[in-house]
């Protein structure tokens, strides 16, 4: 006789999804959003159900939810838990791409996604929906196309202008991206990509070389906006910003680039009708602000910027999310004097055959936070050097 251990409760309940085991362009950040999310979901009076499969972090202690499954954060998974719990929503982000990926079979089954629907969240990550939004918006960005084979994808390569960005749609990291010059790199570009993720859409960008990168978090309630921070990056565009050491707040760019980015932050939110959280990443070049993609979701920075300004900002969206709360409802008091780097960590020395050279695809394992006082600290200076360098190739 099978016994079924999980008593169902009459309580309202919202389970949350999370991003299963830490792995190189997913890592521990998105426990932290899991985490407060769980507590806020508490404090709203609802059950809090976790769902993940990481005995490394927080999110999957036994107390931190009032009820975790310890489970593949897998579809057959995830339904079967959804059948027997019967909750009123289900948040999916908070657990990176691996929870947003879930989203599709959410909606097919006709199951309630807490905060921005299913297809909103759709449009910001196909590249192709995207940018016929950003090109409805009058919102600039990279010229592209897209393919589903190598024939095509040297095509519109030649069309847009090399040096060309080759990557696929839904992907954790900026999984098998790649920046490439001719079109016999484009071949092999495209042929490892069909290898490796048959089936899936290839979006082929004209690359932006030498330009500065940032990026905007955000949370939008259905009416108003909050930027949580503009994070300038300080390696130039190219590296994957997982992989960049970003600056919070931001302290090369103009305030008229802050503010458009921040213009643009707000029409694609309101575009997207974004219930809670969204990532926006800007590339600027010659004093012109081109967006590159957004992200639906909780981005890695994002508990960066909740822990440099002390604001608990994963509280405020998954309140937002919920509806219970609007964003007028909270005060926000940035406590960040000078500057808070954002440091990659890496673990080379663990995998001593990886290409250690940076790109794209993510690399890192983790991130690391440093304060300083203001731009003439040492380690930001050789930071900055690095960087010149670099752009002088």
């Amino acid at each position: 006789m099978i016994h079924n251990e999980s008593i169902v409760s009459n309580k309202k309940k919202i389970i949350v999804l999370g991003s299963g085991p830490n792995r190189i362009g997913q890592g521990i950040e998105f426990d932290y959003c899991c985490v407060h999310g769980l507590l806020a979901i508490k404090e709203c009076g609802f059950e809090a159900i976790m769902i993940n499969c990481n005995p490394e972090t927080v999110s999957t202690d036994f107390d931190m939810a009032d009820k975790l499954y310890f489970e593949p954060v897998y579809w057959e998974h995830i339904y079967e838990i959804i059948e027997h719990e019967k909750p009123d929503g289900v948040i999916v982000q908070l657990g990176g791409q691996t929870a947003l990926k879930i989203s599709q079979k959410l909606h097919e089954k006709g199951i309630p996604i807490i905060g921005t629907s299913f297809d909103n969240m759709d449009i910001a990550e196909d590249r192709g929906r995207f940018s016929d939004l950003l090109k409805e918006l009058e919102i600039p960005y990279p010229e592209y196309g897209t393919a589903h084979d190598v024939d095509e994808a040297i095509a519109v390569a030649n069309k847009v202008g090399y040096p060309v960005l080759v990557r696929p749609s839904y992907v954790i990291g900026g999984q098998r991206m790649r920046i490439v010059i001719n079109d016999d790199e484009v071949e092999k570009a495209v042929v490892s990509l069909l290898k490796h993720i048959p089936g899936n859409k290839i979006l082929i960008d004209h690359f932006l070389d030498r330009c500065q990168e940032a990026e905007v978090d955000a949370i939008y309630d259905g009416e108003q906006i909050h930027i949580m921070g503009v994070m300038e990056h300080i390696e130039p565009a190219g590296i994957h910003s997982g992989d960049s050491h970003a600056m919070l707040p931001a302290f090369n760019l103009t305030p008229l680039v802050v503010t458009t980015m921040e213009h643009y932050a707000l029409k694609i939110a309101k575009a997207l009708n974004i219930k809670g959280l969204i990532n926006i990443q800007f590339a600027i070049k010659d004093g012109h602000v081109f967006v590159i993609e957004a992200n639906p979701r909780a981005s890695r920075t994002t508990p960066f910027i909740a822990k440099a300004y002390q604001i608990p900002y994963l509280n405020i969206a998954t309140r937002i999310m919920l509806g219970v709360n609007k964003l007028s409802d909270f005060t926000y008091e940035k406590k960040l004097t000078g500057f808070a780097i954002k440091e990659p960590v890496f673990s080379f020395d663990k995998f001593p055959g990886v290409n250690k050279e940076l790109g794209p695809e993510m690399k890192s394992t983790g991130e690391a936070i440093r304060f300083i006082k203001d731009l003439r600290d040492p380690y930001f200076r050789q930071l900055y050097k690095d960087r010149s360098m670099y752009l002088s190739k």
